[in-house]
């Protein structure tokens, strides 16, 4: 399991993006689990489950 807490941080959206493919990448091929935590609703393309939080409250 891959933990992430905003590892597109402080990047372009190109910048970004390309970590998000290599962290998708590497998930696939190692067969592993991915969370990431961030702000940047930019990447949630990506993603195969999203899940907010909102005022310490899980909002699906």
């Amino acid at each position: 399991m891959v933990l992430a807490d905003e590892p597109t941080a402080s990047l372009d959206s190109k910048s970004g993006h390309e970590v998000v493919k290599i962290m998708q990448k590497l998930a696939k091929e190692q067969g592993c689990t991915i969370l990431i935590v961030t702000h940047d609703n930019r990447i949630l393309d990506v993603a195969d489950r999203i899940i907010e939080l909102e005022d310490g409250h899980l909002i699906n």
